[in-house]
């Protein structure tokens, strides 16, 4: 299972989901640092980073396919660093054919939700994936169970139809 998120989409029919709850991702990112050093993005595609083209030409070829692939986010705030960072990035994910909606967290909690992030693919296969405390990834599982995969679907349904679409989130 070396690209599972990939694998995922190149199968996908119809729909991708991914659902991201947590504050902080690989803190030991460059290209993090390189954000946190000053750099930013200002939704020009050549400032971009390079891990940047792979994933923005699988986004874009899957959506291409007729694949609606939708992001939400569940997010602290007044929210982190690396949210700022993810936040000045999403431009990209959004022109790549994406549809990314932010919820904060404070809204999300009489929801019921799984306990980690996840991508769904068309509604029939879900990858979970494990984090360390510090954001790091530390395994995956695809999990093809019908209540699982009902949880997962109204987990993400509820989320997206309170969350704030991209174009209209301001940053706390």
């Amino acid at each position: 299972m070396k690209h599972p998120v990939r694998e995922g989409l190149a199968k996908a029919q119809h729909s991708a989901v991914h659902l991201e709850m947590r504050d902080i991702y690989t803190p030991d990112d460059p290209e993090f640092a390189r954000w946190r050093a000053g750099h930013r993005y200002e939704n020009d595609p050549t400032k971009l980073p390079d891990f940047w083209g792979a994933w923005g030409d699988l986004a874009t070829e899957t959506t291409r396919r007729g694949v609606v692939i939708r992001r939400a986010r569940i997010i602290s705030e007044p929210v982190t660093d690396y949210i700022k960072y993810e936040h000045d990035l999403t431009f990209a994910n959004v022109a790549a054919g994406e549809q990314v909606r932010w919820l904060p967290r404070r809204e999300a909690a009489d929801l019921s939700l799984p306990g980690t992030d996840l991508w769904m693919f068309d509604g029939s296969s879900v990858l979970f994936t494990y984090f360390s405390g510090v954001g790091e990834v530390v395994d995956r599982e695809w999990r093809t169970e019908p209540t699982v995969t009902a949880l997962v679907s109204s987990a993400f349904e509820a989320v997206w139809e309170r969350a704030t679409p991209h174009e209209e989130y301001k940053l706390l």
